[in-house]
């Protein structure tokens, strides 16, 4: 079977059509130990962290504007949707791990948006960590009590 050159044009040319609203743009973000895989969409639809509804999931209000805080930065929170995996951390780490790879999915669909979302800090990784308790001490720099007598 041959195939010929004006099918691989006319199939070319089909994926191309494929606007950016029909893709998926996958990128991951960490904080602390926590670490989160987003796979945004452009298209209108709902927000799922680990099967269940973002509000749901994020159940104070503070934790749910830091997770969606780029889309309503670059104002497309009504124009895209989201599913998102995370894991390890606590809930705050957890929802400030979505906030950088949802900045880091929206670099992908525009690069223009680069600017503005590193301006307020989204794209780049927080590295801070906890510190390790050291032997002899009963947290990472707190000392037993000293007693004179």
């Amino acid at each position: 079977m041959v195939i010929s050159k004006t099918s691989k044009a006319a199939k070319t040319s089909e994926i191309s059509k494929v606007s950016a609203r029909e893709r998926y743009f996958y990128a991951t973000g960490g904080r602390k130990t926590a670490q989160a895989l987003v796979r945004l969409r452009m298209k209108r639809g709902s927000f799922t962290v680990n099967g269940k509804e973002y509000a749901q999931y994020f159940r104070l209000p503070n934790h749910q504007s830091t997770a969606v805080s780029p889309l309503i930065l670059t104002k497309l929170f009504d124009e895209a949707s989201a599913e998102i995996k995370v894991k390890g951390g606590g809930l705050h780490a957890q929802a400030e791990a979505v906030r950088n790879a949802i900045a880091k999915a929206l670099v992908k669909f525009k690069q223009d948006l680069k600017k503005s979302l590193r301006r307020e800090g989204f794209i780049t990784r927080d590295s801070r960590m906890v510190e390790r308790k050291k032997y002899g001490l009963k947290k990472a720099r707190r000392a037993p009590q000293w007693a004179k007598r």
